[in-house]
């Protein structure tokens, strides 16, 4: 016996069939969730629509601050992005969303929480990894899962059961974003071999219309995160806002590319990204500057693990704890400025500087001013060379030198 749902509501026609459903199929009174990452959506009209459906209570919560402070600093103190490609942004606001879940159900005595997402779908693996984390004792209902409907028949429903339906005729995208990026799916995108109409963006503008003069930016940053815009202390958020309208206006933050899903599927997906585009370039550039080779190429391996435990739904997951606190151990010293140039879709570092730099002019300069010391390079040669110089002597000595590398030249 379910007797209270809590359901995480956009106050779109699926969430808002899922109401009348869960009242209908299990009897049960609704509870219902809105959280503001950034998506844009009228709050309060999403809140009256929720009470006509008949809800029991509604919460509508700001959560943007801690969007970008818990969870979009973090990605940047990590690099994160998915196949090298996707900035993670649906899914670091999925464990955000599924943590409210649960901090509303207990203190709404809920037996359950919903969802909307499909089986098909990455979603669903977040909500109920993080949700069964936080509270295994309370049910999830993902009615998607569970219905069956098409299209047509979900529309029929829901006009026999008084849910609204848009009169005007529904996108063929489904459409996801927050303050990190935004993402367009279905459509004529599930073509691979097809390039996205200008239609499905929003945030970047085509090249073909962007300023014919590039445009350059600073962003500064504290401890690996964004602290100020051409030299104006802001916070994260500000600056993300700020850096997302700069970069789009110049096309900055298209992305188009194959994708694996967590659930085994082969995916084309289409991405605006503009100030995580910009961001992460920055920050990754900074990290060179202040880091140690050795450090670097360590963390290059965590960001990628980063990124794949976000990505397949394990924020929750003990390993992610382990490597936040090496992270974060790195970004002591990532402190600086970075200056890009953005340009016809371009985003271009083009100076930086660190007062945790290592690069240091008296010795890097090939001027005669240098101070260092050329002849130290001989012994290290013979050093760093010797087990391949080795190698080598063994292969002639035992005759196994490939042909061609053994014929004279003419």
């Amino acid at each position: 016996m379910v007797k209270k749902v809590v359901l995480a509501y956009s106050g779109g026609l699926d969430t808002s069939v899922m109401v009348k459903w869960i009242q209908e199929h299990y009897g049960s009174e609704v509870v219902t969730v809105t959280l503001d990452v950034g998506q844009g959506k009228d709050l309060k009209a999403i809140e009256e629509k929720a009470w006509m459906l008949g809800v029991v209570n509604h919460y509508s919560i700001d959560a943007r601050e801690e969007f970008v402070n818990d969870y979009v600093v973090p990605a940047i103190k990590a690099n994160a992005l998915y196949m090298d490609a996707y900035p993670v942004s649906s899914s670091l606001s999925r464990p955000l969303i599924a943590s409210k879940l649960v901090e509303v159900a207990e203190k709404e005595g809920a037996d359950a929480v919903a969802h909307g997402c499909t089986g098909k779908g990455n979603d669903q693996v977040r909500f109920d990894i993080t949700i069964k984390s936080l509270n295994p004792d309370l049910r999830i209902i993902a009615p998607v899962r569970e219905w069956n409907m098409t299209r047509d028949k979900e529309i029929e429903w829901a006009k026999e059961h008084g849910v609204p339906v848009p009169v005007t005729a529904d996108s063929p995208y489904s459409i996801d974003q927050n303050l990190w990026g935004r993402s367009i799916e279905c459509g004529i995108i599930e073509h691979p071999d097809v390039e996205p109409p200008e239609e499905v963006f929003e945030w970047t503008a085509p090249i073909e219309e962007t300023p014919d003069e590039p445009e350059y930016i600073t962003i500064g940053f504290e401890e690996g995160a964004p602290a100020s815009l051409n030299g104006e202390e802001m916070t994260p958020l500000e600056i993300i806002e700020e850096v997302q309208g700069i970069a789009g206006k110049h096309g900055v933050g298209r992305i188009d590319h194959m994708e694996d899903r967590i659930v085994g599927l082969k995916s084309r997906e289409v991405y605006e990204a503009p100030a995580a585009t910009v961001i992460l370039k920055a920050h990754a550039d900074l990290e060179k500057m202040v880091l140690t080779r050795h450090e670097k190429l360590f963390k290059r391996h965590v960001d990628h693990e980063w990124a794949v435990l976000v990505y397949t739904g394990l924020w929750m997951d003990p390993l992610k704890e382990a490597l936040d606190a090496f992270i974060e151990k790195t970004q002591e010293r990532v402190t600086g400025e970075v200056t890009v140039k953005l340009f016809k879709g371009n985003a271009q570092v083009v100076g930086r500087s660190s007062p945790s730099s290592l690069y240091d002019l008296s010795l890097a300069t090939y001027d005669i001013t240098t101070t260092f010391d050329q002849t130290a390079a001989i012994g290290f040669i013979e050093l760093w060379g010797l087990p391949t110089v080795t190698y080598w002597a063994l292969k002639r000595k035992q005759g196994r030198v490939p042909l061609q590398q053994r014929t004279a030249i003419p």
